[in-house]
């Protein structure tokens, strides 16, 4: 059973950035697709950013992508949305996702799932 827990939300104006980080324990990192994924206030849940079990690959939901960058250190168990540029329309609860690294990338649906942190961007 894998956990992952995410930090580092919080409120910024437009145009700047922020870094999201999410720690994963109770499995073998390197094994799992990891991705982040986003829920603004009246919307559904949507996909941002997944990365590769080994990082090599990434896949960007066109809403962010050149904006956003996701990369994950497998040593720290750890992954990062580091996000730029950033838009009113980015305020959203962020999730944090992972799966067993089988099958297509990036999945279809991620087994483990965290709390979530808040984005607040103002205008």
């Amino acid at each position: 059973q894998v956990q992952v827990v995410e930090s580092g939300g919080g409120l910024v104006q437009a145009g700047g950035s922020l870094r999201l980080s999410c720690a994963a324990s109770g499995g073998s990192f390197s094994m799992y697709y990891m991705g982040w994924f986003r829920q603004a206030p009246g919307k559904e849940r949507e996909p941002a950013a997944h990365i590769s079990n080994g990082g090599r690959s990434t896949y960007y939901a066109d809403s962010v992508k050149g904006r956003f960058s996701i990369t994950r250190d497998n040593a720290k168990n750890t992954v990062y949305l580091q996000m730029n540029s950033l838009k009113p329309e980015d305020t959203a609860v962020y999730y944090c996702a992972a799966k067993r690294a089988l099958g297509a990338f990036p999945p279809r649906e991620y087994d483990y799932w965290g709390q979530g942190t808040q984005v607040t961007v103002s205008s």
